[in-house]
């Protein structure tokens, strides 16, 4: 309905799919308030959502308890992948985790978490297709969205969850993400325990982290029998481009294993056993306590808000806490202007201590003492866990 009717329910239009999108449509379906998700993929299909990612107590898991979801979540969650483990260059264990099941961060694979979210919403709540141009503003403070394929509208609360190069935020924010001077090539090993049972029980059950060299890998565990790795490289934006040929996956291993070179073989069969899906992915973040004023009509939740580097795995946590606390203010509050003005307060308030503690963990990457570092920042991790 329109503002002037006594009974004002708002029109809410979340731009991205994305698991904050998703969850908040989720939420907000629960308390009785429609919301239209666009996406701009074609489908739920079109592309692998990514890796694997560690929900966290306060945040994601939070959220998934409030959506109702956490029976579904228990069939997907992989408590049993845990672990850490660090090593150096040659293959030798500087720490590792005694009990790879025992943690409170359960994994869940990407594709796994959205196809769960998405199975929770009413048929056509999600629009496919639906590439962003441009968002219009009305008169009477309300937007109309124009996508690729047409338009919709008028809404009287858009919100960008379509992350780090979100088409919403320039409405909102002048900033956009800067590179953190980080690249990371990832990589991918395919039916890991028979194929190659040696590196299965060199990554074990959860993450894998070497360092040497000014250089670094990691390798995580997936669902089935999957594992997702990365080179890490502290180098110009453009390195990735000029010293990989991406059209060729065989000169990319070969390339890989000459920048690692000195590294031992038990750790670099992990480019010689990798498939063919190379990727080059410059890490960008936004800058720690970034913020906007607030506009009527318009908010930000996850990447578009608060990008951050994957160090910690703070990201997705963010997202699903943004999507639950606005959601929670939505529904309690007769005023939906309002009610976005004080989700943004506590939510800019909220996610600086995670983006500051991601970006000084983004800064120590690859330096002189960076396994000392990560090695000491493992301890402390295991002993506030006890």
């Amino acid at each position: 309905m329109h503002p002037s009717s006594s009974v004002f329910t708002p029109r809410i239009a979340i731009v991205g799919a994305g698991p904050g999108g998703l969850m908040l449509a989720r939420l907000l379906h629960l308390s009785g308030i429609a919301a239209t998700v666009f996406e701009r993929e074609d489908s739920a299909l079109v592309r692998p959502q990514g890796g694997t990612l560690d929900l966290h107590e306060d945040s994601g898991l939070m959220a998934v308890r409030r959506a109702g979801l956490e029976a579904g979540f228990l069939r997907i969650a992989r408590y049993d992948d845990q672990g850490s483990r660090l090593v150096d260059k040659s293959g030798r264990v500087l720490f590792e985790e005694p009990d790879a099941s025992a943690g409170d961060r359960p994994e869940v694979d990407r594709t796994a978490l959205r196809d769960m979210l998405l199975a929770s919403l009413p048929e056509g709540c999600v629009q496919w297709g639906c590439a962003l141009r441009e968002v219009v503003p009305l008169n009477d403070g309300r937007w109309n969205l124009v996508f690729s394929n047409g338009e919709a509208g008028p809404f009287d609360l858009v919100v960008g969850a379509d992350g780090a190069w979100s088409r919403v935020r320039p409405l909102l924010s002048p900033y956009k993400p800067q590179y953190s001077g980080l690249t990371f090539i990832e990589f991918g090993i395919d039916d890991v325990d028979r194929s190659h049972p040696a590196l299965a029980q060199l990554v074990g059950r959860g993450k894998l982290d070497v360092q040497g060299d000014g250089m670094s890998i990691i390798a995580q565990r997936n669902g089935n029998a999957h594992i997702r790795g990365y080179a890490i490289f502290r180098v110009p934006a453009d390195w990735a481009a000029q010293r990989f040929d991406f059209a060729s996956p065989a000169a990319v291993r070969s390339a890989l294993l000459a920048e690692f070179t000195g590294y031992g073989d038990a750790i670099t069969d992990l480019f010689r056993a990798s498939n063919d899906s190379f990727a080059a992915r410059p890490i960008h973040a936004l800058p720690v306590g970034h913020c906007w004023a607030h506009r009527r009509g318009l908010t930000l939740l996850g990447d578009a808000a608060h990008v951050m580097s994957p160090f910690g795995g703070e990201g997705v946590n963010a997202a699903l806490r943004d999507a639950a606390e606005l959601a929670a203010l939505l529904a309690s509050e007769q005023d939906c202007d309002g009610a976005v003005a004080a989700y943004e307060t506590q939510m800019f308030e909220r996610v600086a201590e995670v983006a500051e503690g991601s970006a000084e963990a983004a800064a120590v990457q690859l330096s002189h003492i960076g396994e000392a570092l990560t090695l000491a920042h493992l301890h402390q991790h295991r002993a506030g866990a006890a």
